[in-house]
């Protein structure tokens, strides 16, 4: 199954000019145990698939929210050649991600 089959949101932004947060929110204890137990959320998993150090980067899980925080590093948020200043839209790989 999907993580978007699963999740009832995945969303990306911002979180300073050069980091980057996504958020997953789970809609029960069920589906949430799932994904935050599943390894293609782990460190070494989501630093692949953004093509980063899996050291760079954090997953806090947020058992009574039902929600996994994501946290990457980016370049600075509006240099030059940035496509997406606001980091809106840089949750679309996660899509994808089996569980």
């Amino acid at each position: 199954m999907l993580l978007s089959d699963l999740a009832q949101v995945i969303r990306s932004k911002n979180a300073g000019p050069r980091r980057l947060t996504l958020d997953i929110m789970l809609a029960s204890d069920t589906d949430y145990q799932r994904v935050a137990q599943s390894p293609a959320l782990s460190r070494e998993a989501i630093g692949r698939l953004y093509r980063i150090a899996s050291e760079d980067v954090v997953v806090i899980l947020y058992p009574l929210g039902r929600a996994i925080k994501i946290t990457l590093p980016r370049e600075t948020a509006g240099d030059p050649g940035d496509r997406d200043v606001y980091g809106a839209q840089q949750h679309a790989p996660l899509l994808g991600i089996e569980i």
